[in-house]
């Protein structure tokens, strides 16, 4: 999916420009921890920019009650409904969810490779690609909150890495739902992760709801 993108490029009104490539660039300038502020600040519980069509799927994603068939929902909504749904009981085969973390870490790896930064931002760059194997190792010691809570991180750095400074701008949502609109919502998604805890506060669910909620970004990035 990444190589359909690159061929593209939007400018802030959803215009496409005549360019052979999108330049993911970034700002030394810019600093990682105004970033996430920004980005936590202006986009989590943010549902205005979300399309219609698509809004009461998002709003439904971390519900009081059962979760699952909204992630499901979810999923299918992101194009990735079938392989979820498939992969949903791998969490009970160490076996399986070894392979399919493999999978996942060098597709995502091939992904950061891919995106182009200034010299000044290789390091950073660098450091996200060394904090997949940790990531998916709180996964296979069945440490899912902590897991969930390091994907954000993750995604938001991914963020990064593709948009630059765009990814922390107010109107970060609609440019991604301009551009692509399953795109748009798993960039939505991501920045959701990190305030899990204050969204369920003292009634945190189970394993089975968190590996449901984790799985989302693991097969739409397995599968980009």
């Amino acid at each position: 999916m990444i190589l359909q993108y690159n061929q593209k490029k939007y400018n802030r009104q959803g215009k496409k420009e005549n360019a052979a490539f999108i330049h993911f660039y970034s700002l030394d300038y810019f600093s990682f921890s105004y970033h996430f502020e920004v980005m936590n600040h202006c986009l989590s519980g943010e549902y205005s920019a979300i399309p219609k069509e698509y809004r009461r799927i998002a709003e439904a994603l971390f519900p009081d009650g059962d979760l699952l068939p909204n992630a499901a929902g979810f999923a299918d909504a992101l194009g990735i409904g079938a392989e979820y749904k498939r992969l949903l009981g791998v969490k009970a085969d160490a076996a399986q969810m070894h392979k399919f973390l493999g999978h996942f870490q060098n597709n995502l790896d091939l992904l950061i490779q891919k995106t182009w930064v200034e010299k000044t931002e290789v390091a950073r760059k660098n450091k996200l690609q060394d904090d997949i194997i940790p990531f998916t190792a709180l996964i296979e010691q069945g440490k899912l909150l902590p897991a969930i809570e390091k994907f954000g991180v993750i995604i938001e750095e991914l963020a990064y890495l593709f948009f630059g400074r765009q990814s922390s701008e107010e109107d970060f949502f609609e440019y991604t739902f301009r551009v692509d609109e399953q795109m748009g919502l798993f960039w939505w998604y991501g920045t959701q992760l990190g305030s899990l805890k204050k969204k369920y506060k003292n009634s945190m669910p189970g394993d089975d709801i968190l590996w449901a909620i984790l799985l989302i970004g693991l097969c739409y990035l397995t599968n980009f």
